[in-house]
Parts: structure tokens; C-alpha cells; sequence
């Protein structure tokens, strides 16, 4: 088994130094093919359609006047890492394998983030390119992306701790908690465009961090639509003969009522095993490791239409499967799913907290419910695109890419 660079490698070397000290040769293209167009791939993280109805983006609407432009929807749940991996991999979680930020080992009893690659069990575009001789470039605001993404990359940075080299170049990086890293990112991958033309595809993930925290009608967050817009406008420049593919992985919504699952089954007499927001990662700040989706792991199999119960007479709890009919209607992997998974309304998440409940007057901007799977897709310049009609889904994007 190829052993996988830890979190910490990563951070410390960002470029292909930290794939080759686990991969060595693994994937490498010795070269761009002339066959392929060059590609660059934005998922613009929290993008969802109405930050772009409610913006003015002359770029991205040159775009959707002379290119591809669909509203498509997301998969569920719809938070960062599933669509993320589904976009990237051109496939489902069933697929894939990646089903949460933060999934349950059953086996050994321990919660943990879904950020290793020994997790995504399917190929990336930048892996399907790799076998044909084409480099790849994996750039990322938030650390997570790129420790389970970064197989066959040439280059592989993280804005949120950049190298030497990179700091050197566009000077620090602002916090991961900001707008302006994701204009540093975006200047990191003119960068890429201006100075290494081997570079085949181009893989962009930014932060939602202004989407959780301004609404789109938001001074700040029109702010921050019109710094990006610019400075996608500035890549197309250093790269025109590039194709451009962009979407998101989710929407945003206030929230307004949190449930913390394992307090209300243990109030009713039924303790769980262990019940978790889907949502939560590292990045607290954004919205409190609260999401509209949960996976809820009962003690007993005995325990399972009673938890069940409890949960469809909980207020906000929208839906809730067994785990096989979830695999099945939303195309997740069963073995990385709870016995029980449960979608919120519109107005609730789910989280580990200290009280059962939380009301949030002023609306905590969060997303992994259904209500947050409407999102634009674009794609600009291909040569070789398929007709418009073949985009339905965000992970569409660039499936048609790199396939033997």
C-alpha cells in the first residue's frame, strides 16, 4: 500500500515536494499533450444561485451569454468534502466514497475528519489526466482540500499555510478566515497559468467563509462576487486559450434552530451510539460544526424504529432514512453512512452542543440540507464540450474530461 503524506508534510511543503515524498513517480505526466486543451476547474465553494442572481459579475456573465450555462443541482448532503470528491471525480458517493467532512469508523468506534485520500476511492480528473501524459495543479484556500485530492498533482498548495516559495512570490497569505484569501488564491493561479503552460488542468477550490458569513444582498459579500469576478476575468487573460469550468459544491441559508441528536434521543430514553452533524470539519468558525444533515448510529438494531420515532416528531428534522434507503436514494456509500440519516428544513442544523437545543435569532448561515442544491454551472471556451443538455449535476462538470 502506497503510504499517504500526512496533514503536517502537506502544510509544510504545499508544491509537488510533498507528493513526491509518498508517491515518488506515482502518476506523474512526463509532459502536456497537444491534444488536450488546457483547463482550468473553479468549484467556487457556497456559490450558490442566488449569489450570482443577486450580483453584478460582467465576466461570469460573458460566460453564460457566449459559453455553457446551466442551474444544476448538487448531491446530498450538500456539504463541502461530498461535493467536492463528486466534482472532482465526475461521480457519486457511492462511487467515491467520500459521504461527510467527518465520517464514523464502526469498527473502531472513533469520529474523524474525511480528509485522508486513502478515503476517495475513485479517480480524479487530475488522475485521469495524469495517465495521459498531462500535469496538474491543485490549489486550495482550506488545507482539507488538499490532502485528499492531491494524487497525481504536479503542484499541490494550500493558501491557508503556503510555502516559502509562494509567500515569496504573492507574499503572505491573508487568514483562512477572511474573503482575501481567496483573492491570494486567485493570484496564485494566474501564477500557474503565466508560468508553467505544462500545467494541463488547473483545479481551484476556495473558501465559503463570506458566504456563511454575509447573505448575498450583503455589502461584503457584493464585495467579494466583484473581486472574484475580476480576477477570473485576469485568468482568462493570462490564459486564453484555456477552458474554464466552474460551479459550486452547495448553497447557504440562515438557520435558525440547532438539535444536538444524541441529546434528544438520551432525553427520551433511547441513547445512541453516537449522532454527528455531516458538516463539521476543522473550520469552526464558519458555522459551529452545524449542518442540515446528521448520521445517527443507534446501540442495537432493536433501537432502530424507536430512534426513528423520536426523530419525525423532533421539529426540523425534514426527512430521515434507513441507512439502505438513503444509499439508495441518494447515491451514498452504505458502509459510510449512520443507521439513520436525517435532512433538515430550511431553518435547522445539527451539532455536537452543550444543551439539546439552540435558537439563533440572527440566523447562523450554514448549509447540508436539500435546500442548498441549487447551484450555477458554467463552462467557457471548450473546444470539446458536450451539448448543454448533459449538464444536470455539478459533478457533470468535467466527468466528460480525461475518460479512456
Amino acid at each position: 500500500m502506497i503510504r499517504q503524506p500526512s496533514r503536517r508534510t502537506l502544510l509544510k511543503y504545499g508544491t509537488a515536494a510533498a507528493v513526491s515524498v509518498a508517491f515518488g513517480k506515482l502518476s506523474m505526466g512526463q509532459g502536456k499533450s497537444s491534444s488536450h486543451q488546457r483547463t482550468v476547474v473553479i468549484m467556487f465553494d457556497g456559490f450558490g444561485i442566488d449569489y450570482l442572481e443577486g450580483s453584478s459579475m460582467p465576466v461570469l456573465k460573458q460566460w453564460e451569454r457566449d459559453g455553457i450555462y446551466k442551474q444544476v443541482s448538487g448531491v446530498m448532503p450538500s456539504i463541502t468534502n461530498v461535493n467536492n470528491a463528486s466534482i472532482c471525480c465526475g461521480a457519486y458517493p457511492e462511487v467515491h466514497g467520500i459521504t461527510g467532512n467527518t465520517y464514523f469508523d464502526e469498527k473502531r468506534g472513533v469520529e474523524d475528519y474525511m480528509e485522508s485520500a486513502d478515503l476517495l476511492v475513485a479517480p480524479t480528473v487530475m488522475e485521469r489526466a495524469g495517465r495521459q501524459g498531462v500535469k496538474s495543479a491543485l490549489l486550495s484556500s482550506k488545507a482539507k482540500t488538499v490532502t485528499f485530492l492531491l494524487r497525481s498533482c504536479e503542484i499541490v498548495l494550500t493558501a491557508e499555510q503556503p510555502t516559502p516559495d509562494w509567500v515569496q512570490k504573492l507574499g503572505n497569505a491573508p487568514p483562512i478566515y477572511s474573503a482575501e484569501i481567496n483573492y491570494w488564491l486567485m493570484r496564485a493561479a494566474i501564477d500557474v497559468l503565466k508560468n508553467r503552460p505544462d500545467i494541463g488542468v488547473l483545479y481551484v477550490h476556495t473558501t465559503d467563509y463570506p458566504m456563511h458569513m454575509w447573505a448575498p444582498e450583503a455589502k461584503e459579500s457584493q464585495e467579494h462576487l466583484a473581486r472574484m469576478d475580476d480576477l477570473i476575468g485576469q485568468a482568462m487573460k493570462a490564459a486564453p486559450d484555456a477552458q474554464f469550468l466552474l460551479t459550486a459544491d452547495h448553497g447557504m441559508n440562515a438557520k435558525t434552530l440547532c438539535w444536538d441528536l444524541e441529546k434528544v434521543c438520551a432525553r427520551q430514553g433511547v441513547p445512541v451510539r453516537k449522532a454527528f452533524s455531516a458538516g463539521r470539519d476543522r473550520y469552526v468558525k464558519h458555522n459551529r460544526g452545524c449542518s442540515g444533515a446528521a448520521y445517527v448510529y443507534v446501540k442495537t438494531p432493536k433501537d432502530v424504529s424507536r430512534v426513528h420515532e423520536i426523530l419525525s416528531q423532533t421539529k426540523g428534522c425534514e426527512r430521515i432514512l434507513m441507512r439502505d434507503q438513503a444509499a439508495r436514494e441518494y447515491k451514498l456509500m452504505a458502509s459510510r453512512i449512520g443507521d439513520l440519516v436525517v435532512w433538515g428544513d430550511r431553518d435547522t442544523v445539527f451539532g455536537e452542543m452543550d444543551v439539546e437545543q439552540e435558537n439563533f435569532s440572527s440566523g447562523l448561515r450554514s448549509h447540508g440540507s436539500l435546500h442548498e442544491l441549487n447551484m450555477p454551472l458554467f463552462v467557457y471556451n471548450a473546444k470539446n464540450a458536450p451539448a448543454s443538455d448533459y449538464f444536470r449535476r455539478n459533478l457533470d462538470l468535467a466527468r466528460w474530461m480525461y475518460q479512456s
